[in-house]
């Protein structure tokens, strides 16, 4: 008898423990792990037999697949950049949101600062001209710091 106990209690011990869902990123690479939730632009999960909490921007995150009811969720849609027309397809993230995607160039310069016009619409000059650099090369996601002397690093993201 101890010994039906102790097979049926590994049996669904091992059954809890296993990978219940497939995470599939835009690169194609594919991912089993324990999916935990989705929020605020990132994906939480936990790899095998791990407790530990990991997590991957969004954007990085094509769909997730159940294995267990084979219902899959969409996550993001690929955006593909092909030239200095598609700025507008280019994502300004912050810095914490880029987990999983692989940085491709920096970008320094100065802030746009035009006498009379707002904080704010300088601000917003100075990420369209990053955008329209980072679509001229072909780069989807763009994170930005800007320094108090009036310069700014921006740091361009693929898949």
């Amino acid at each position: 008898m101890k010994n039906l106990f102790f097979t049926l209690a590994i049996l669904f011990a091992n059954i809890a423990i296993s990978q219940t869902h497939e995470i599939v990123k835009h690169n194609g690479e594919q991912l089993d792990v324990n999916f935990i939730k989705n929020e605020n632009g990132l994906v939480y999960y936990a790899l095998n037999g791990s407790a530990e909490e990991h997590k991957i921007s969004k954007y990085a995150v094509s769909k997730i697949t159940n294995k267990q009811t084979n219902q899959t969720q969409k996550v993001s849609d690929k955006v593909i950049v092909d030239s200095k027309s598609d700025y507008k397809l280019v994502t300004v993230l912050p810095q914490e949101k880029t987990i999983g995607l692989k940085q491709a160039a920096n970008f320094t310069g100065v802030s746009t600062k035009t006498k009379g016009e707002p904080p704010i619409a300088n601000q917003n000059h100075t990420f369209l001209r990053i955008k329209t650099q980072s679509a001229l090369s072909g780069y989807p996601f763009v994170s930005i710091m800007e320094k108090p002397d009036g310069k700014y690093e921006a740091v361009a993201y693929v898949y």
